[in-house]
């Protein structure tokens, strides 16, 4: 089995309180990888409560975004529909929850290759990769750096660095 993992396609990263303009380019390349892969697909959602600001995130990033219910929070319009579960909300960079939910179900069923696609590839996406890299060792990680961007390329190219580091593969299928 193949799993495909969506990281964090939600309107305050795409167009909203952090949104850039690689986030928006990456968005038609998201949709057609959802569309064509063959496997199962999972997301996450980062998701924020109204305290956002007074958690130590928010004293290093101090703008609100992802607070839960508002539509920054919201998992972008084009994406949403294609989605066949309930993104899993995170409170932080990385999903505990998904790494033990992967780890499970390798458990049971094997796991031929995970990949990941999303936003930001600096924070999010490396964070979710490592869990993953850490829960599924002997499973080939994969980031799609062309369904990926980060806070500024240059910290989108360091992350795809780092993450080659530590045995995770970078495609670019372009």
């Amino acid at each position: 089995m193949k799993i495909l993992v969506v990281v964090d396609m939600q309107n305050d990263f795409v167009d909203g309180a952090l949104g850039s303009a690689e986030a928006q380019a990456i968005v038609p390349r998201v949709v057609e990888k959802i569309k064509n892969f063959d496997g199962m697909v999972l997301a996450t959602r980062d998701t924020h409560q109204s305290d956002y600001l007074k958690t130590q995130e928010g004293k290093n990033l101090p703008v609100e975004h992802c607070i839960e219910g508002t539509d920054g929070w919201q998992i972008c319009p084009k994406v949403a529909p294609l989605l066949k579960e309930e993104p899993i909300d995170k409170p932080a960079f990385g999903s505990v929850v998904l790494g033990e939910r992967l780890r499970e179900l390798n458990e049971r069923e094997t796991i031929e290759s995970v990949t990941l696609i999303g936003l930001c590839t600096d924070i999010c996406v490396i964070s979710n990769a490592m869990i993953l890299k850490a829960n599924l060792p002997e499973v080939p990680i994969l980031v799609d750096a062309d369904c990926c961007a980060g806070v500024t390329v240059e910290s989108h190219m360091r992350a795809l660095e780092a993450m080659k580091v530590c045995q995770i593969q970078i495609v670019e299928e372009k």
